[in-house]
């Protein structure tokens, strides 16, 4: 395949870490119960072969953020973590001030080398903690309590991290709004610069999915969700994406990638990646190998699947993330990250402004407030006919 080596895309990395120590019943991520010792060394050589793979598609290009996510990564040693670190430093032109993001889980073993992580490079945290209460965190099949979930937030402003997130779920079997906003404000006083808060969803394929609990109704989720913008919007915290809630200048960049159509490498087991080729108004959508045992497999190939998006199917993808961004994106983007003109959506546009959906400044792709409520009915406006709903890779929220 033909890629323009000097897209002026911005350029994302994602490292996939797949084991926890506890497989959650709602999570539907690509993650594995790790027993016994985890293969490190191994793992982190194959990482560094799959990005050397990768390599000629992305020649010259500079990388301007770094998520390493799971699973849990945490669970690898700063030792690991460095050598990854650096053998990306060493094969990549990295932007100087580059956002580096590590997942981690609220464990005592694990916070207690937040600092170590920060030696290592990470500059940026995102600490699982779903629930501040320990019938709700149960609930959920987490391994962690109240207490730690507390002391991971203050460890990670002893090690000195300026930005870190809290992944925070509402919406859990049994709670009220009393007890959702109880999670929240406690989660403020801890004062991170970012929060992740979205309300739980029945994933296929989980735990959950076959077991469903009981939830509760849709009048208490919508209380829950206007009651915390508010909340959050009191105390800082903007909302700019459907579920990321960030102090000023505490975005997190690895996700504005995501949602504004850049380019990013996924490395590691089940990892997907896009690569846009401007010159041929096409995208492309890779997947590695899931299982992590056929990753480390040398005799095996770490691709498992390379999708083509063809033109057609561009302004799905393109609006499937830029219409999740609160302030909207500048149209001219359109055209500079897919390659296509504008004038093959003007007709969708406007169709879309005339139902209400988008906001009618035409210098704004931005869903105005119905829209956001009625995101699918919106993004159905640019879906293609008979689209296979299989070639749509959605993507999740970088913590």
């Amino acid at each position: 395949m033909n890629f323009d080596f000097h897209s002026p895309l911005p350029l994302a990395l994602y490292a996939h870490i797949p084991w926890c120590v506890r497989k959650c019943p709602y999570c539907d991520f690509n993650s594995h119960e790790k027993s016994g010792a985890l293969p490190e060394d191994a793992y982190v050589d194959a990482l560094i072969a799959d990005l050397e793979q990768d390599l000629p598609r992305v020649w010259g290009r500079r990388v301007t953020s770094v998520f390493i996510g799971g699973g849990t990564p945490s669970l690898f040693s700063p030792e690991a973590i460095d050598r990854l670190l650096a053998a990306v430093r060493a094969r990549l032109i990295c932007q100087p001030d580059m956002e580096i993001t590590l997942e981690a889980n609220p464990g005592t073993v694990e916070a207690g080398r937040f600092a170590e992580f920060r030696a290592a490079g990470v500059n940026r945290l995102s600490i699982g903690v779903q629930s501040f209460d320990d019938d709700k965190l149960k609930a959920l099949g987490r391994i962690h309590g109240r207490d730690q979930a507390i002391r991971a937030a203050e460890q990670a402003h002893a090690a000195g991290f300026k930005t870190f997130n809290l992944d925070l779920m509402h919406g859990l079997p049994g709670q009220d709004l009393a007890q959702a906003m109880a999670d929240l404000e406690l989660a403020m006083s801890l004062k991170p610069t970012h929060l992740s808060w979205y309300q739980l969803t029945l994933e296929p394929n989980t735990v959950f999915a076959k077991r469903p609990p009981v939830l509760p109704e849709d009048e208490v989720l919508w209380d829950i969700q206007e009651a915390g913008w508010a909340k959050m919007a009191e105390n800082g915290y903007a909302q700019y994406e459907v579920s990321a809630f960030a102090q000023e200048g505490h975005h997190c960049r690895h996700n504005a990638n995501y949602w504004s159509f850049g380019d990013y490498l996924g490395i590691g087991a089940g990892a997907h990646g896009k690569l846009t080729d401007l010159q041929y108004q096409r995208a492309y959508r890779t997947t590695k190998k899931k299982n992590p045992k056929d990753y480390l497999d040398p005799a095996k190939p770490f691709l498992a699947e390379e999708v083509d998006i063809a033109p057609r199917e561009m302004p799905f993808e393109f609006m499937l993330n830029a219409l999740r961004l609160n302030a909207g994106l500048p149209i001219s983007l359109y055209s500079e990250r897919s390659g296509l003109p504008l004038a093959g959506i003007a007709p969708v546009l406007s169709k879309a402004r005339d139902k209400g959906l988008l906001d009618a400044d035409p210098s704004l792709i931005k869903p105005t407030e119905t829209g956001h409520r009625f995101l699918n009915d919106l993004l159905e406006l640019f879906l293609p006919d008979n689209l296979p709903k299989s070639r749509i890779i959605p993507i999740a929220p970088a913590r």
